[in-house]
């Protein structure tokens, strides 16, 4: 017993060092769990990478919404968000100048249009609305229109046209209405002109002036001021707006801030309780998802896309490929079993299949277009030259399955126009797919000798086929991009479409003659 006891004294100190060592393992795995379950939030906006700071030009009449917004953001996301106050053409210049930053956030429209066009700035997002109006203290009364504005019995205050949004605005608006001159003129010699509107909102505030002009968001947070709205500044409506910089080092984490501050239930929220009327955004969502659906003919052109957006948006993009007939009929099921899955954005194979959902979606956009011709085995055995061909005795043919895809409906009117699709039913037709992806390996594989297929399909394996053109305006599918009504990704949807529209490139590449205009450059 003595020795039982002296062994067992031996063994405890080791028994208690594993049952230790496992104790500080499972600890140690729980840490690095849980750290890796939070990371989403704790360690910043993107996963796997490492921001402490953004900076953002912003203009002055946005400054309190934003101060709460970056407040808020860093918060949840540990990111520090740096604010340049300015005149929204001060600040345009400085990034004309400086090339660094993350964020252009401006007063109006017209700037972020300036610095798209000026290739400054990629990715847009709306803000918020505003209009300009005459501001005045609360107690005064003798101020009631634009033409008092022009009277040197009143002390008025402006922004500077050249550096502020609400200065260039109330010039373009009262030169169009006939006051410039005469207001300009009182400005000059009796008021004053100030860099930013904050500015002329506090000099109205403190006395300084007896008016000024200033935006109605501006003047909702001053609670010592009252508006005068008249008509001929009623007419300015400004979209405030967030452009993500080309010079950003780090565009994932530019992004996410700028859906962060557009998002309705995030710095809208904070825009609408401050006086902005406010546009209508999308949800708020870490890490959003899209579900995109997609006729079969576009998979190769855009699988490049939506991976490079997926990357730069930090994002998720579900897209399913198939016939657009299938897709609509999945669409249609969803929306009466009230089901999860209904597509934010859809690019169908031709606008057929767009038509046939059109009340659940925008109006469609014509991106690109493709023929349809007849593929043959290498060779052309059959000698088939035209569309009559086909219903020669012996040709075996394969075509679309109509309820299904759209390269089916479209080869059935095709041959119907022709006269010949009745016959070729009953004698030729042996094969009827569900998606154009499988037409070409019914003749590749010899079980038919000819088979209707899209020209960028036909194009990637015309080292196994031939391509015999179709001769008639219906040998054509138009590809139209749309978006949900009801999608809760808006906005994230239309940047999809804006970087689609901006791959030409690559639709071309894989046989897709474009169909979309280029741009116009604003004034």
């Amino acid at each position: 017993m003595q020795t039982t006891r002296r062994r067992a004294g031996r063994a405890a100190p080791a028994v208690i060092l594993i049952i230790g060592s496992l104790i500080v393992v499972g600890c140690l795995a729980w840490l690095l769990l849980d750290r890796d379950e939070s990371s989403d939030h704790s360690t910043g906006p993107v996963a796997g990478t490492s921001v402490d700071e953004l900076f953002v030009y912003c203009a002055a009449g946005m400054r309190y919404p934003m101060e709460e917004i970056a407040s808020q953001y860093k918060r949840e996301f540990g990111v520090n968000v740096q604010l340049q106050y300015g005149g929204s053409n001060t600040l345009l210049s400085q990034i004309k100048v400086a090339d660094t930053g993350d964020l252009y956030l401006a007063g109006d429209s017209s700037y972020i249009q300036q610095a798209v066009d000026g290739r400054l700035v990629n990715e847009v997002f709306d803000l918020a609305n505003m209009k300009p109006v005459i501001a005045v203290l609360k107690e005064k009364t003798s101020i009631k229109s634009v033409e008092d504005l022009a009277s040197p019995q009143h002390r008025v205050g402006l922004g500077n046209p050249g550096a502020a949004a609400i200065g260039k605005k109330v010039r373009r608006l009262l030169t169009r209405s006939g006051h410039w001159e005469r207001v300009n003129k009182n400005v000059t010699e009796n008021g004053v002109f100030k860099p930013t509107v904050n500015e002329v909102a506090n000099d109205i505030k403190l006395g300084s002036v007896d008016a000024g002009v200033i935006w109605d968001a501006t003047a909702a947070q001053y609670t010592e001021l009252k508006q005068v709205a008249t008509p001929e500044l009623d007419a300015g409506d400004a979209r405030v707006q967030m452009g993500v910089l080309r010079s950003t080092k780090q565009p994932t984490a530019a992004l996410h801030f700028a859906r962060y501050a557009a998002a309705r239930d995030k710095g809208l929220r904070i825009f609408r309780e401050k006086g902005f009327r406010v546009v209508n955004g999308d949800i708020w969502a870490h890490k959003p998802e899209l579900t995109f659906f997609a006729g079969s003919v576009n998979r190769r052109a855009l699988e490049p896309i939506i991976q490079a957006f997926e990357s730069r948006e930090g994002v998720k993009v579900n897209t399913i490929y198939n016939g657009c007939g299938i897709l609509t009929a999945q669409m249609k099921t969803i929306l009466e079993t009230e089901g999860n899955g209904f597509p934010d954005t859809y690019m169908a194979c031709d606008v057929y299949y767009l038509d046939a959902v059109k009340e659940f979606f925008e109006p469609g956009i014509h991106v690109s277009e493709t023929d349809i011709v007849i593929c043959v085995q290498k060779g052309n055995p059959k000698n088939i030259q035209q569309l009559k061909d086909l219903a020669s005795e012996g040709v075996r043919v394969a075509i679309g399955e109509p309820r299904e895809c759209t390269i089916g409906v479209l080869s059935r009117r095709l041959l119907q126009d022709a006269g010949l699709y009745e016959q070729m039913l009953a004698n030729n037709i042996k094969a009827q797919t569900p998606s154009s992806a499988m037409l070409l390996p019914a003749v590749t594989s010899a079980s038919a000798d000819a088979a209707l297929v899209y020209r960028t399909d036909a194009s990637s394996n015309l080292d196994k086929i031939e391509i015999v053109p179709i001769q008639s305006k219906l040998a054509k599918a138009i590809q139209p991009f749309s978006v949900a009504r009801e999608s809760q990704f808006k906005q994230l949807s239309q940047r999809l479409f804006d970087t689609v529209a901006a791959s030409r490139r690559q639709f071309e590449e894989v046989g897709f003659r474009w169909r979309l205009a280029a741009p116009q450059a604003s004034n």
